[in-house]
């Protein structure tokens, strides 16, 4: 629109050159008419979006530009919004207790949506319609309205109180939700009754997170209200943790291969939810587009500007649409307004004839000279049989906030005139005077309170509306749930009903970019991707994760391991080598077998103790041995069982102890048979300083070291109980700590050294006569000794867990059974089975053969 038009209204001052009044005010222009109209001792203006297009004219620039003039469909339900500043005007004008003695009057226009005429109409509303007026003072100071109610959009709101805010006249608007109009320094005269966009950007939000919806399409408005609606929610959602998968804009105006294309994203997307914050206009368009070839079923999230207009329902798609609006409400006596329009008035205002002919499709052709074949237009059409926007007051929602808005206006008028009932309609009243009023406005009409926050706004409570299908085919709109923002956060939204969704069904739909991730996996995003397309993956070893969509896994604590689903931390089984298990039976009876074993040895020589081969290879030490050789198989029950503070100090005590003895009484007898070969040569008499109390003595001093090492380790740092989660992730392994390492060795190397001593003199006096065999088989056994303890420390090393404990078992058995098989089993063969070889005579020549040789 040329910008020339942005000036049409505006006043001249003709000086006295002319020959007229230095303050006589003249409109340029002509005055564009209002649609509907009363007057009163106060104008109330409205605007309101009756249609939605506007007649284009190509500009000569040689002639002055006509009047501009909405065109195309109407809108009866804005319709229903312009009367409903009517019905209220009434009511204020016959109440006694608001405004008494004063009428308002009232100046409707058609803003059909677009800026240039909503500027127009700013421009009307402060200059009024007389071509010269005088206002005793500057034309700038003059307003031909009090206050404006409207515009019902936010673009042409903004025009107009760009406008208007210069001239100081209020406006409240019933409908523009833009969250940008809360901004007092661009916008300082604008007041709204419906609540900003940036309380339903964040409910939207938060609904669309509530049924777990994180992959999104979007669409809006190319307007003021549409792109800031959807920056506002686009915002909430990124904080709810929403992906958007496109954000397409679109303008009813735009070509309309600009409509193609958004319906052509729509139909391609996977996104199978879709959040439409689009003017009514708009969404018309839109859904005409879609219907020529209908998309996969979309669940509709709707903004308030088209979720609850009855205009939209035959469009099956959308069935099982969800969206905020205002609270529903009754105002007493409307229908009966809206029903109550005759022809007379019908006559008086084109935008009502243009409204009944459109309803009955007849014609007022005799009036109107209209050529048109249409029947004609006789005045007893029936509104009441009306089924359209205008006569629908079951859902009255918007048309309260218009109603709210006027009474807020005759409030704020009231308390710049009235002193308690008294009212007087002479004093002079500025719009700027109204506007300080509005800011302290404070009521409650039809149990609805009315006021407004520093911001122009008022308490933000929506109704959650479903349509839902009903038996008898046709679809009405539902309350199902209710946000209110000055609850608690995280309490404003909460659901009364179920919601019917667009398969008919009340299961929630889903749209997610990828699956949730199960509890054990955590979300690992896709490169390029938005965070809400994302792989699962299964948690590392050791961690878990107890919750779907997990963004990572935690470690379990060190005593406990994850279970095989990875969603929980179990405690670890502790392992030792117990009692119940077949190991553990199978080395506790080897033990208690090589105890039984020297018991019953040790009984055999006791009965045959007098015997000569007994006597021959020293009893006392043969007891003894066998005594210690029963120890050591009783102490490796000690490693078997729950380790505790007393069994790990006993078992390696007792076992260093008792092996040293055992040690010891062999050396002991291979120092008998050293020393009684030297005293049968000539000369010698060795053996009288090895007689049984040296042979005691020698036992008992081994054996005593011993026990000051093992007393020193247990004093300084005796071995514990000790959880070892090194080893085994997935298993603790109770074992004995050593406490001190060099006690442990020391214990193990002094029962080495004897041995190798013990084997050093037995190898040399392994050629000694037959009737001192014994050793040779003391070699024999102390070399099987060796053997087993020198592969012990290897295998000690490197067994896992409780099969150290049972290698360490086996080396004491093992070598337990080696001497006592070696030292006691031929002696005891000889006894029991070939006795004739137990005598005396017997051994004696053998000894004469081996001397004769």
């Amino acid at each position: 629109m040329h910008v020339n038009l942005l000036f049409t209204l505006t006043v001249l001052c003709i000086t006295s050159v002319c020959g007229i009044d230095p303050v006589t005010c003249i409109l340029q222009g002509d005055p564009q008419p209002p649609a509907i109209f009363m007057d009163g001792d106060f104008i109330i203006g409205g605007a309101f979006t009756i249609h939605y297009s506007m007649k284009i004219e190509n500009h000569t620039y040689t002639r002055r530009p006509q009047l501009l003039e909405c065109s195309g469909s109407m809108d009866f339900r804005e319709l229903r919004f312009a009367r409903a500043l009517e019905f209220a005007t009434q009511e204020i004008n016959n109440s006694s207790e608001l405004l008494p003695g004063i009428t308002l009057g009232y100046s409707i226009y058609d803003s059909c949506a677009s800026a240039p005429m909503a500027i127009k109409v700013a421009f009307q509303f402060a200059n009024g319609q007389d071509l010269i007026f005088n206002d005793t003072g500057s034309c700038a100071n003059s307003a031909a309205v009090t206050a404006v109610v409207g515009d019902s959009g936010s673009t042409p709101s903004i025009s107009m109180s760009r406008i208007l805010s210069h001239f100081g006249i209020p406006q409240v608007s019933h409908y523009a939700t833009c969250a940008c109009l809360s901004d007092k320094r661009q916008y300082p005269n604008f007041f709204r009754t419906i609540p900003s966009d940036h309380h339903q950007a964040a409910a939207l939000a938060r609904m669309v997170r509530h049924f777990g919806w994180t992959w999104i399409g979007a669409v809006r408005s190319d307007s003021d209200y549409g792109n800031n609606g959807m920056t506002s929610f686009l915002k909430a959602a990124e904080e709810e943790g929403i992906c958007v998968e496109y954000s397409e804009a679109y303008y009813r105006t735009q070509p309309r291969t600009k409509l193609k294309r958004v319906a052509d994203v729509i139909r391609r997307s996977t996104a199978r939810v879709i959040v439409a914050f689009l003017a009514l206009g708009d969404m018309r368009l839109l859904l005409e587009e879609l219907s020529q070839q209908p998309p996969p079923p979309l669940q509709w999230i709707g903004s308030e500007g088209w979720i609850a207009d009855s205009e939209l329902l035959r469009f099956n798609m959308c069935i099982g649409a969800v969206g905020f609006v205002v609270q529903r409400s009754f105002i007493p006596g409307l229908r009966n307004f809206l029903l109550d329009l005759s022809s007379e008035q019908v006559l008086k205002f084109p935008l009502l004839t243009e409204f009944w002919e459109r309803s009955f499709s007849c014609s007022f052709k005799r009036q109107t000279g209209s050529s048109s074949s249409l029947p004609v237009c006789d005045g007893t059409e029936d509104l009441r049989a009306l089924k359209n926007p205008y006569t629908d007051t079951s859902q009255v929602r918007v048309s309260n906030m218009v109603y709210k808005a006027t009474y807020a206006i005759a409030h704020a008028i009231h308390a710049t005139l009235c002193t308690d009932k008294q009212c007087d309609k002479n004093i002079k009243v500025e719009p700027r005077q109204v506007f300080e009023q509005l800011k302290r406005v404070n009521f409650t009409r039809n149990n609805y309170s009315v006021s407004f926050d520093a911001n122009g706004d008022p308490v933000a409570i929506y109704e959650l509306v479903n349509w839902q299908p009903q038996k008898d085919g046709s679809i009405q709109f539902v309350t199902v749930g209710l946000y209110d923002a000055s609850q608690p956060k995280g309490q404003e939204f909460s659901l009364s009903r179920a919601v019917i969704w667009n398969d008919g069904s009340e299961k929630v739909p889903a749209s997610v970019c990828s699956a949730s991730c199960d509890p054990g996996t955590r979300k690992a995003v896709k490169k390029g991707k938005p965070v809400c397309c994302y792989d699962c993956i299964n948690c590392a070893e050791g961690e878990i994760s107890n919750e779907t969509d997990s963004l990572d896994c935690y470690r379990c604590p060190p005593e406990y391991w994850p279970n095989k689903d990875n969603d929980k931390c179990l405690p670890k089984p502790v392992e030792f080598l117990s009692w119940d298990e077949i190991l553990g039976i199978i080395l506790a009876a080897f033990s208690i077998a090589g105890s039984s074993v020297a018991l019953i040895m040790a009984l055999v020589f006791y009965k045959n103790r007098t015997s000569p081969i007994v006597r021959a290879n020293n009893s006392e030490l043969s007891f003894l041995l066998l005594f210690s050789l029963t120890l050591c198989f009783l102490c490796s029950l000690t490693f078997i069982g729950r380790p505790t503070d007393w069994s790990c100090m006993l078992r390696h005590t007792a076992f260093g102890i008792t092996f040293v003895l055992c040690i010891s009484c062999v050396l002991g007898k291979t120092l008998v048979v050293l020393m009684a070969f030297k005293a049968t040569l000539p000369g010698n008499n060795a053996m009288k300083w090895f007689g049984p109390l040296q042979q005691r003595l020698t036992v008992l001093g081994f054996t005593l070291v011993q026990v000051v090492i093992c007393v020193l380790w247990l004093k300084i740092s005796p071995p514990v109980p000790y959880k070892n989660m090194q080893h085994y992730k997935e298993k603790i392994v109770l074992e004995c700590s050593l406490g001190s390492g060099i006690g442990f060795w020391a214990v193990l190397g002094y029962i080495g050294v004897l041995a190798f001593l013990c084997f050093v003199l037995a190898f040399l006096a392994r050629k000694l006569p037959d009737n001192f065999n014994e050793a040779k088989f003391i070699t024999f056994s102390m070399l099987i000794f060796c053997a087993v303890w020198i592969t012990f420390v290897p295998a000690y090393v490197s067994s896992p867990g409780k099969f150290t404990v049972a290698v360490e078992i086996f080396a004491i058995l093992a070598s337990s059974f080696g001497l006592i098989f070696c030292i006691f089993a031929p002696k005891c063969f000889i006894i029991i089975f070939r006795p004739e070889q137990n005598t005396k005579k017997h051994l004696m020549g053998k000894v004469t053969s081996v001397k004769a040789l």
